[in-house]
C-alpha cells in the first residue's frame, strides 16, 4: 500500500518548488524588461550603461541557479514523478503534460542564451543576437507554465505575482516594438540641416 507520503506528495517540497517557480519568474521578468530597456536606451540616466549591463547578466546567472532548485524539488517531489528526461525533452511528463512542457521548453530556451551569452566572444554578435531572440519565447513559455502548473492564482498575491509579470513585460515589449516602427518610420530620412553658425561638428548631437 502506499505512503502518505507517495499519495499527496511531500508539502515541503511542493512550497519550495513553487515558491522558488515564482521567484524564477519574477527574476526573468527583470531580466527581460532590463534587457529590452537597455536595447531601447530607456534605462534610468543615473545608472551607466555598464551598471544595467552587469546587473543584467548577474539577475540571469542568479536565476539559472534557483532554476536548479526549481527543477530538482520537482524532481524529488513523489506526487508529480517528473523523472529527470521531462526536464530536458519538452512535453515527456506524465503529470500536467502541458503545463510541464511548457516549463522544459522555457528551460531549454533560456538555457541556449546563457550558453551563447558565455561564448558570445567566440560566436559572434550576429550568431548570439539570433539566437538571444530565444528569450522572446522564453518567457511567454515560463509564464503559462507557471499559470498551469498551479492550483494558486486563486491567492491575491500570487495573481498579483503572476500578471503585474505580465503587464511589466507586455509593456516593455510594446516598448521595443514602438521603437523598432519608429526607427524604420525614419529610416532613410534625409538629415536636418544644421542651423545657420552651428558648427556641422555638432550638428548631430541636436538630433
Amino acid at each position: 500500500m502506499p505512503s502518505a507520503a507517495t499519495v499527496t506528495g511531500s508539502p515541503g517540497l511542493w512550497f519550495v518548488s513553487r515558491g522558488s517557480g515564482l521567484v524564477l519568474l519574477v527574476l526573468f521578468t527583470a531580466v527581460m524588461v532590463m534587457g529590452v530597456a537597455a536595447r531601447t536606451g530607456a534605462t534610468p540616466r543615473r545608472w551607466p550603461r555598464f551598471a544595467v549591463a552587469e546587473l543584467h547578466r548577474t539577475l540571469a546567472l542568479f536565476a539559472v541557479a534557483l532554476l536548479g532548485l526549481h527543477v530538482v524539488t520537482a524532481i524529488l517531489d513523489p506526487y508529480v514523478r517528473l523523472g529527470w528526461a521531462a526536464t530536458v525533452a519538452p512535453f515527456l511528463s506524465p503529470y500536467r503534460t502541458l503545463a510541464i512542457g511548457l516549463g522544459t521548453l522555457a528551460v531549454d530556451c533560456a538555457g541556449a542564451v546563457l550558453l551563447t551569452s558565455v561564448l558570445r566572444g567566440r560566436l559572434g554578435f550576429r550568431s548570439w543576437r539570433a539566437v538571444h531572440w530565444l528569450a522572446y519565447l522564453a518567457w511567454p513559455a515560463a509564464f503559462l507554465h507557471s499559470l498551469t502548473a498551479g492550483n494558486d492564482l486563486r491567492v491575491a498575491w500570487v495573481a498579483a505575482i503572476e500578471w503585474g509579470s505580465a503587464a511589466a513585460v507586455a509593456t516593455a515589449v510594446l516598448a521595443r516594438l514602438r521603437g523598432a516602427w519608429r526607427l524604420r518610420r525614419n529610416h532613410g530620412r534625409p538629415p536636418r540641416a544644421a542651423a545657420p553658425g552651428t558648427d556641422r561638428r555638432y550638428a548631430d548631437v541636436t538630433r
